[in-house]
């Protein structure tokens, strides 16, 4: 664990503008969610460097469903095409995978070569990048409230000792630390439906340029504005 509380444990980011990005350029939106994957590696880079310990990413949300078909099917094309590609580059950068969401929604293949990726960096212990897919946190905290209350219909709880860090072991993050810093891209002020639960103390930088003009500098800056902010956690 690093040690030093300059540098956020735990970064998340929402990685918005990749239409924009193409439609400014004139090209069909796809080609801006293949630019935005170097933006990922750069990301991954940067946090090895700084000694970030998790990495989240908003890679698709449960209500990206409803997008085209055919941007749906192109996005999970590159899903696959980055797992396939980056599952040795991950090996060789000592990068563990995760994944969060309902990812029972993600195609069987697209699936499939998931769990492969997972299960083939599982030992790793640099970084864990965590892909949030299909996922929606008004749903996450919705899965979880359901579950305690289950438990407690069939007396395998106590109600009144329900409290955060009981509820937060119900959720996808289970395993994981909160974030400390939440990044946004395209200029956007708002979280969308993203680790609500989990970014209650995080935080917050806005950059204004699209994802895919994202490099390691900005993941830089960004970290270097966490480090000049005094967290209180609502005390003095």
């Amino acid at each position: 664990m690093n040690e030093d509380r300059s540098i956020p444990r735990h970064i998340a980011i929402i990685m918005d503008g990749n239409g924009r990005w193409a439609k400014e350029r004139g090209l069909p939106r796809r080609e801006g969610h293949r630019a935005g994957a170097e933006s990922v590696r750069e990301c991954v880079e940067a946090c090895k460097q700084l000694g970030v310990e998790y990495l989240t990413l908003y890679a698709f949300s449960s209500e990206n469903w409803n997008r085209p078909a055919a941007e749906v099917t192109a996005l999970m094309a590159l899903l696959e095409k980055f797992l396939e590609e980056k599952s040795s580059e991950l090996m060789k950068q000592n990068v563990r995978l995760k994944a969060i969401g309902h990812l029972d929604r993600l195609p069987d293949r697209t699936r499939r070569k998931l769990d492969k990726a997972i299960e083939r960096t599982s030992g790793n212990t640099s970084l864990t990048l965590v892909l949030a897919l299909s996922y929606g946190a008004r749903e996450e905290i919705v899965e979880a409230a359901r579950s305690l209350a289950a438990d407690a219909v069939a007396g395998k709880i106590d109600p009144a000792k329900i409290d955060n860090a009981s509820f937060a072991a119900r959720l996808y993050t289970a395993e994981i630390p909160d974030p400390d810093l939440l990044v946004r891209t395209s200029g956007e002020l708002r979280v969308s439906n993203f680790l609500l639960w989990q970014i209650s103390y995080a935080e917050i930088v806005i950059f204004k340029k699209f994802w895919p003009d994202f490099r390691q500098e900005d993941l830089r800056e960004a970290a270097q504005e966490y480090a000049r902010r005094h967290r209180r956690f609502g005390g003095l």
